[in-house]
């Protein structure tokens, strides 16, 4: 009867041992915010197919990208993703891909060409 005490208790501090450990692991956050500095020149980029439309559509599609705020004034755009399913490298190669500049990243230059005169310099 004592052994199957001292292994039942044995089991049990185990088991909350390994409970308490899990519970002080911090929750990595995962909706991470990033504001990309980009080149934009047109002055109607959120009404614009080739702008706005275009880079939201195309930037929503992308796997872990939420959110999309074009600033036209600020030459920005504002990203709201989650972490584990993309990384902010990945956002911007997709920005350049549609022939913007994304920070240090920049556009691609068939894509760039292939913008409406009004959307580039």
């Amino acid at each position: 009867m004592k052994n199957v005490i001292k292994v039942f208790s044995t089991i049990l501090i185990i088991v909350l041992s390994f409970t308490s450990a899990n519970a002080q692991e911090p929750k990595q956050k995962t909706t991470q915010t990033a504001v990309i500095k980009t080149a934009i020149y047109c002055d109607h980029c959120k009404a614009c197919e080739s702008c706005g439309d275009r880079l939201e559509k195309t930037l929503l599609k992308e796997k872990g990208v939420q959110m999309i705020t074009l600033d036209e004034k600020a030459m920005t755009i504002k990203v709201v993703y989650n972490s584990r399913k993309t990384d902010l490298t990945k956002i911007k190669t997709a920005i350049s891909k549609l022939g913007y500049d994304a920070d240090d990243i920049k556009a691609d230059v068939v894509a760039y060409e292939s913008l409406d005169g009004c959307c580039k310099k």
